[in-house]
This record gives C-alpha cells, sequence and structure tokens, in this order.
C-alpha cells in the first residue's frame, strides 16, 4: 500500500527552529506585525527581537494581524499538486483569526485538510507539532494522531508575567486606574493562556513572588503528571530568562529547560520585558 504524503501547516506562532522547519518540509505561514501602520512579515521582514527592540525605544502603536487568506490558498493551491493532505496546526482561534483563514482557504482549494485550532501558541504550538510528527512515524493512523493531538491541547500550560502594564493599558486589557494602581504597589499579574483565551490567574506583588509562582505551578503538575521538558519564555530579556531557568533547574534537575523569544501576538499586549513559564504534561 503506497503510504500518503503528508503536508504539516502551521504559522510563526510556532516558535519552531528553522532547522526542524526545514528537516520535516513543514510549511510555516507568517503573521503580520505591525508598527505604526506599516505591516511587516513576522521573522521574515522583522525578527522578535527587532519587534521587542522597537517597542522599547518608539512610540506608537504596535500590533499583530492574521495572515491574509490569499496567502493559504496561494499555498494549498501548490499542496494539493504533491500532497495527499495536510495537517495544519494554528495558535489559538480566540487570539487571531488564522486557523479560520487555514479552513477557508483549504475549502476554496478542496485541498483535505486536517485542522486543529491548538488553542494556545508558543512552545506548547510546537510540542504538538512535534509529537504529531512522531506519532505519524511511529505508523498511527491519522484520525488517531489527531485524537490524540486535541487531547494534548488540554494539558498543555502557557503562564506569562508582564514586566508593567504599558502595554496591556494600550491594548485595552487594562484601565488606566489599574495600572497606576498596579505601578504604585509593584503588583504584578499572572496571564495564563487557558482554552484559548488570555485570563488573569492571580496578582503577586514583587518579581521574587511572581517567579514562585510559577515554579509552584510546574510543582502542582509534577505531583500528578511527567513534564519532560520546560520552556521559559521572554519577550527580549535574556538576563531575567536565564535566572528564571536556573531556578527551575535547581528545583527540578531532571527537567529539561530551553529559552524562547515569546511570540509577538502575545508580546503587542504584554510588553517588552515579559517573562514566563510554559510546558505540556504528558
Amino acid at each position: 500500500m503506497k503510504k500518503a504524503k503528508i503536508a504539516w501547516i502551521t504559522d510563526t506562532t510556532s516558535s519552531l527552529s528553522n532547522e526542524f522547519i526545514k528537516q520535516h518540509h513543514i510549511h510555516v505561514i507568517p503573521l503580520h506585525v505591525v508598527i505604526n501602520d506599516e505591516f511587516y512579515k513576522e521573522t521574515i521582514d522583522i525578527s522578535e527581537k527587532e519587534f521587542y527592540d522597537r517597542m522599547k525605544t518608539e512610540d506608537g502603536k504596535f500590533q499583530s494581524s492574521q495572515p491574509s487568506i490569499n496567502d493559504f490558498v496561494e499555498l494549498y493551491h501548490q499542496l494539493k499538486e504533491d500532497y495527499d493532505f495536510g495537517i495544519a496546526l494554528h495558535a489559538s482561534s480566540l487570539l487571531t483569526g488564522t486557523y479560520q483563514s487555514s479552513v477557508m482557504a483549504a475549502g476554496m482549494e478542496d485541498f483535505k485538510l486536517f485542522a486543529i485550532d491548538t488553542k494556545t501558541g508558543s512552545y506548547p504550538l510546537s510540542f504538538l507539532i512535534k509529537r504529531g510528527i512522531e506519532l505519524v512515524e511511529q505508523g498511527l493512523d491519522i484520525p488517531d494522531v489527531i485524537a490524540a493531538l486535541n487531547d494534548y491541547r488540554e494539558d498543555t500550560r502557557l503562564y506569562l508575567v508582564p514586566s508593567n502594564l504599558d502595554q496591556l493599558h494600550k491594548s485595552g486589557r487594562v484601565s488606566g486606574s489599574q495600572k497606576l494602581l498596579a505601578s504604585l504597589f509593584n503588583i504584578k499579574p499572572i496571564l495564563s493562556i487557558e482554552e484559548g483565551a488570555a485570563k488573569i490567574k492571580d496578582k503577586v506583588r514583587t518579581e521574587k513572588k511572581a517567579q514562585a509562582w510559577l515554579v509552584n505551578k510546574l510543582k502542582e503538575d509534577l505531583e500528578s503528571k511527567m513534564v519532560r521538558k520546560v520552556a521559559i519564555v521572554h519577550a527580549n530579556d535574556l538576563d531575567r530568562s536565564i535566572g528564571l531557568e536556573k531556578l527551575v533547574n535547581e528545583s527540578f534537575p531532571d527537567i529539561e529547560t530551553e529559552i524562547l523569544m515569546l511570540i509577538t501576538v502575545a508580546g503587542v499586549h504584554t510588553g517588552v520585558g515579559t517573562l514566563g513559564l510554559s510546558w505540556v504534561c504528558e
């Protein structure tokens, strides 16, 4: 029986390395970042670091924007010539319309597509893609692969601690009075991506307490679940991310760690200096 040719599709919120993308022939559609109404293709026209550098030093409006549906139409028009079907994993449909555009474009091109709204982004999204590829290589039937990835969605964790509320205020997520009070009392909100949406899980005072809160959440999961790897995510603050990685390594020496730049679709709201932890329970 002839082995099906599968195209893997995702977007730039997946934080995959260029090496992994090339090795597995993954098709990545870029989101756009918008600086003062000027559009840039993420990771192509501008890197995440460059975006955060400009956010830190320039005044103005910083936003993200989903890909054009035409980007997907062109991709699926090409893929249907060489592949039997595609598996697409995209960032949360509540945070970006990328998933909806992908599904719509596949229908327009009559390209068979198994599409998954991962309800997350960043490290958890990269985990799901890598696990999906592993399961296919192990010979698992495609419906079972899709079911397994859908199950994993419930066990993804992504916690973010903004360094300040400036960007959340600009994007309308917090009021001016909330921003002022948080600044006066050094209050740090802890955000979590749950069911595809950003939610405030807690509010703590001081950086030290915020990092302790993150590590404690990991500890809670480890009491009943397995976590092989933890990602430290940061919005252009490598020194603090190294400090958090050291804390995780000291607390859980058997767990692998990785430092990743925070995807801009999150950073446009949480701002430069955001720090967080992410993992997937197995």
